[in-house]
């Protein structure tokens, strides 16, 4: 089973247009490796040729292009770094852990990261943040992880304040009441004018009240602070497109999609605006092969502007309505549409410099008394900063003022006296974690303790919330935040901790003392065993096997009075397939005899010291030719005994234990002798008792005496 396609496909009717689709993905696909820009955007327009696109999911190849062409143009390094890192800080925006989420893969993000979608990668390892065949985060619940969150209160319990701060503005701008959220930023910000997330969400209501020059002067403010930050390009860019400025939103969407290529919204948004620029309608007949091969057009910088769009689109560019004296810029309808100089506006080649950041502002252009005021006006954050004042709007300060809160504040570093190694136990095994998984339900608990409680139930053991699609996954992640913080505060604990386990595994390890048994059915050398493994107890014996890497274990037939048989086959694991509900169909081959010697108990099942078993040799030659005879005789008396079975059986037998293992020229080679022996043994009804008494034999004549005497006895009533 491969990795789920994130783009669904047509419906497939297996008519033409499924054939059209098959082609054109052929088409684009051509154009993957590195920057061939030319081509991709040629493929794309060659495919339009099939029919029309059927979506903007169909350009996903193109719009990879462009990412890592605009990359390129950028300069090698420039636009995938990521800010200073502390273990307190989101694995999606990079900022204060705030209501920490712990998701699938065992990495961990702000709910507000997972609640607006930002990405449907995970951004350290790329696996799947949605549930699998989910489309979205409101099929799984966002459940905070309970001992992050605990941790996090404890430590930095101003920054968790801040976090439901940010939590109730999003409320209010999710309902449509941008004033009550604008007034409850503001406020905030006069307490604290560091904060760049609420700059964000000031910008938000400023879009909401249609003020967008406003919102770009707060956006503008936190690229100067946050130069990596992608969020705020798509945020910038959203402003953009919702003034009809579609080409400086494109720019800000590939700058975002530059910095984080799973950043989800900016390439959905990408998509649609090439997807409507690319349309037959848009196209009509004025893109033509020469035009690709202009050599003005090859030299250009990679800018998708006004004047490459005239270029290859010949767009009608609209010109922007007079705004009559007011601030609020007023969308523009149609598709690319852009201002004559707005190509320049948002130009990312002077980003971020060594002294500060100095950049032209990248507001739409303004028409009337706004034009010259706001095109050509240029912010310098290194010289000046923002500050609010009484009305919400933005003042400028002299550097070198100081805000409430440092920026530059480390989520990493935390006073050693609110580090208590209680805060990082199991409440099963009450002992410091070891490798720590969180469940859906955001309780952790180490690995093995919970994998024991799902033995019994598919539920958490705390809060008793269903754990059955958790179970089938299997996908126990280790939660790698909090590991990072055992390893860096509690070293000491959790090197005991490791050598404790270790002492377990050794013990788990060893195959002559306390071995595993499973008290089931008989079992003999070199013979299949598929075994339905549901009882809780087994389920640990067979983890443990797997987990030490012996993947043997000892099976034994019960006994009334010990428990028991004294005598047992091992098995080796040679497959495990675990069923959706913890059960697991297990597939094994028996290996040695052995004899038990002293009984036990582990965790709930059966142990036991043993002694392995192999047959005598024979080293006389007279006795060894006797031997050899006896055992030819019994071995076609076998194959005579098989052949005349019904076709029913001989199906049955063959289908569960394979064919009869042919005969052996050295009958001593094997510790255990002949396999068809065994396999003989396994097949014959015979009463276990009697089949146990063979098993422990370590005479081969012996034991050929014995078959000889039971296939004798079957082969009287076959003849009946």
């Amino acid at each position: 089973a491969g990795e789920p396609s994130p783009r669904p496909g047509g419906s497939g009717s297996g008519g033409p247009g499924e054939e059209a689709d098959e082609e054109r993905e052929l088409l684009l696909a051509r154009v993957v490796p590195a920057s061939r820009l030319k081509e991709a955007v040629g493929a794309s327009l060659a495919s339009l040729c099939l029919g029309p696109l059927g979506g903007a999911q169909r350009l996903g190849t193109l719009v990879d292009c462009l990412v890592l062409n605009y990359r390129l143009r950028q300069g090698p390094g420039r636009g995938r770094e990521r800010g200073a890192e502390g273990p307190l800080r989101c694995c999606g925006c990079g900022r204060f852990l705030g209501e920490p989420v712990t998701v699938p893969c065992g990495h961990t993000y702000c709910r507000r990261c997972l609640r607006r979608e930002l990405r449907a990668r995970c951004r350290r390892c790329r696996d799947w943040l949605l549930p699998a065949g989910g489309t979205s985060t409101a099929a799984a619940p966002l459940r905070t992880s309970v001992v992050l969150n605990r941790l996090v209160e404890k430590w930095f319990p101003g920054e968790c304040e801040r976090a439901r701060a940010g939590t109730r503005l999003e409320e209010l701008l999710a309902q449509g009441r941008f004033r009550e959220a604008l007034g409850a930023v503001n406020q905030a910000l006069r307490a604290d004018s560091s904060d760049l997330m609420l700059r964000i969400y000031r910008a938000e209501s400023y879009v909401g009240l249609q003020e967008y020059k406003t919102a770009i002067e707060d956006l503008n403010f936190v690229i100067s602070k946050m130069p990596n930050w992608p969020e705020v390009y798509f945020q910038k860019g959203k402003v953009l497109q919702d003034s009809g400025f579609v080409g400086d939103a494109l720019q800000l969407f590939l700058q975002c999609l530059a910095l984080d290529e799973d950043f989800l919204p900016a390439k959905l948004e990408v998509e649609k605006i090439l997807c409507d620029v690319l349309s037959p309608e848009k196209l009509g007949e004025s893109l033509k092969e020469s035009a690709w091969n202009s050599p003005h057009i090859r030299n250009k910088p990679f800018i998708l502007g006004s004047e490459v769009t005239a270029s290859y689109c010949n767009l009608q560019l609209c010109p922007l309505q007079s705004l009559g004296g007011s601030d609020v810029l007023e969308p523009v309808s149609g598709g690319l549409n852009r201002a004559q100089s707005a190509h320049a506006l948002n130009s990312t080649k002077d980003l971020a410099k060594e002294d500060g950041l100095k950049r032209v502002s990248s507001e739409p252009l303004l028409s009337g008394q706004g034009k010259g005021a706001l095109l050509k006006r240029k912010l310098s954050f290194s010289e000046q900063d923002t500050v609010v004042c009484e009305d919400g709007r933005n003042k400028h300060k002299k550097q070198g003022e100081s805000t409430k809160r440092d920026m530059t504040l480390a989520f990493g570093t935390i006073p050693g006296d609110l580090i208590d190694v209680s805060d990082f136990e199991c409440s099963l095994c009450m002992r410091l974690f070891f490798e720590p998984v969180t469940t859906p339900c955001g309780h952790t608990f180490c690995k093995g303790c919970l994998e024991r409680c799902l033995d019994h139930a598919p539920q958490c053991p705390l809060c008793k919330e269903s754990l059955k699609e958790y179970l089938a996954s299997r996908k126990y992640s280790i939660t790698e935040l909090l590991e990072e913080l055992i390893m860096k505060y509690l070293s000491d604990e959790l090197f005991e901790r490791k050598r404790i386990h270790a002492e377990e595994t050794a013990e788990h390890s060893n195959l002559t003392k306390n071995v595993p048994m499973f008290v089931c059915t008989m079992a003999y050398p070199t013979v299949p065993c598929p075994l339905h493994v549901f009882e809780p107890r087994y389920r640990l014996m067979i983890r443990r096997s797997m987990e030490t890497g012996t993947k043997q274990f000892g099976m034994c037939i019960s006994d009334s009075q010990n428990g028991f048989a004294d005598y047992g086959c091992m098995l080796q694991i040679r497959n495990v397939h675990f069923l959706p509900d913890g059960r697991s169909v297990v597939d094994t081959i028996g290996g040695k005899r052995f004899r038990v010697l002293r009984r036990g108990m582990k965790d709930g099942y059966c142990t036991a010291d043993i002694e392995y078993l192999e047959d005598v040799k024979v080293a006389d030659e007279e006795e060894l030719k006797k031997l050899r005879e006896l055992h030819n005789f019994v071995y076609n008396q076998a194959c005579s005994w098989f052949q005349n079975l019904r076709n029913k059986f001989r199906t049955q037998i063959l289908q569960h234990f394979g064919p009869m293992p042919d005969r052996e020229e050295n009958i001593q080679a094997m510790p255990n002798g002949p396999a068809w022996c065994w396999w003989l043994l396994a097949v014959l009804p015979v009463d276990p008792r009697y089949q146990l008494s063979v098993l422990s034999m370590m005479s081969l004549k012996d034991r050929l005496i014995k078959i000889q005497h039971i296939l004798t006895y079957f082969s009287r009533d076959q003849s009946k």
